[in-house]
């Protein structure tokens, strides 16, 4: 819906359906949440670190009313929609910028405690990664080192990690562990999406497949239509031409199908010719194609079947069309088909054989109809 855009780019108004607003924001809501967890965890432990004495109070505090501060922009720029205005709704480079500002704040109020904020940084690349473009990682990378660059190239302040009390090693096991813990639910995320690609290439494939078959078909009856049955007529004509087998086509006219129409009704018309068709493919080989020519006509192509044999099979189908109990459809009903059958001659194109086969129908029409001419 929105192409040739850049990742952040805003566009113009796009009417999005109910169902993908509603989708995208509870898309958004999940991953804000999981934002938000993290600041909270992260707090408890920098609370450890304050129960030690490392840092005071007001590190972790501060932390806190920070962290659920950025989150909670993001929440009301959400549920106001404003990311749907932009192709990436997610926001995700100015989160990752915003986040990342976040703990290079706070590694320079605390470096004492600073490897907790640079563990912090990677996690967040690490989810940010997941949906990034290349452009949107090269923007957020070069960012990030130009905000570590002051840290470590005109800061003499040491970075550390303290463990030398045991309440510090326990605010930095949590710490690690809190860290892997987060690496994992990253891993577990990319998982979940990777498998929802995965799903959803093959609904796809079978949305584009079945997209295909509905173009091929016609749509009352469910048999080829008429510029697929004329493609397979072509790839006959090709295999009989190129192999020198023979290959014939009926062009076959249902009876007085107006009368029909007319007397019983359309819908009991369109039940007439689906009647004809499901019979007709139920009828015929698996290397024979069936399709609708037009209205009532319909094209057999028979590969690899002389005259003399297309004759004897186009009688056998006419007979049982004729002899079909009809009357369910309407008391009195009778239904019969008229063909005319061509087989097809040395360099002779598709215009020239139809041409034959319709001529030949058209004999049949005039010899009383319920009946097969050949050409």
């Amino acid at each position: 819906m929105l192409q040739g855009q850049s990742p952040h780019s805003a566009v113009a108004p796009v009417r999005l359906s109910l169902e993908v607003l509603n989708r995208r924001t509870s898309q958004r809501r999940h991953m804000l949440a999981v934002q938000g967890v993290s600041y909270v965890l992260l707090t408890l432990v920098l609370l450890v670190y304050c129960y030690a004495g490392t840092v005071p109070i007001v590190i972790p505090s501060t932390y806190f009313l920070a962290g659920i501060g950025l989150v909670l922009i993001f929440v009301v720029l959400s549920e106001a929609h404003f990311n749907d205005r932009f192709e990436d709704h997610y926001l995700t480079l100015f989160q990752v910028a915003g986040h990342v500002a976040l703990q290079l704040c706070f590694l320079l109020a605390a470096p004492v405690i600073g490897f907790v904020f640079l563990s912090v940084v990677f996690l967040i690349f690490g989810f940010g990664a997941l949906r990034m473009t290349s452009r949107q990682a090269i923007i957020a990378w070069t960012l990030t080192m130009i905000g570590l660059a002051p840290v470590f190239l005109l800061s003499d302040t040491p970075i550390d990690l303290p463990i030398t009390t045991r309440t510090e090693r326990v605010a930095a096991m949590l710490s690690f562990v809190l860290t892997i813990g987060q690496c994992a639910f990253v891993g577990l995320y990319g998982s979940t999406m990777r498998k929802m690609l995965y799903d959803r290439s093959f609904e796809l494939k079978a949305a584009y497949q079945r997209i295909e078959e509905l173009a091929e078909l016609d749509e009352l009856t469910g048999a080829s239509n008429r510029r697929s049955i004329m493609r397979m007529l072509e790839e006959a004509i090709a295999g009989a031409h190129r192999t020198g087998s023979p290959c014939s086509i009926a062009l076959i006219d249902l009876d007085w199908f107006k009368r029909i129409n007319d007397a019983y009704g359309h819908p009991t018309g369109d039940e007439v010719l689906r009647t004809f068709s499901i019979t007709m493919f139920a009828n015929v080989r698996n290397v024979d194609r069936f399709g609708r020519y037009g209205g009532e006509e319909f094209l057999l192509v028979l590969p690899d079947m002389d005259a003399d044999r297309a004759m004897r099979s186009l009688d056998r189908l006419r007979a049982i069309i004729a002899d079909l109990d009809w009357s369910a459809f309407s008391p009195g009903m009778r239904v019969t088909m008229s063909a005319g059958v061509a087989t097809l001659d040395p360099n002779e194109t598709s215009d020239l054989f139809l041409a034959r086969a319709d001529s030949a129908l058209y004999a049949a029409k005039a010899q009383g109809r319920n009946r097969i001419t050949r050409a």
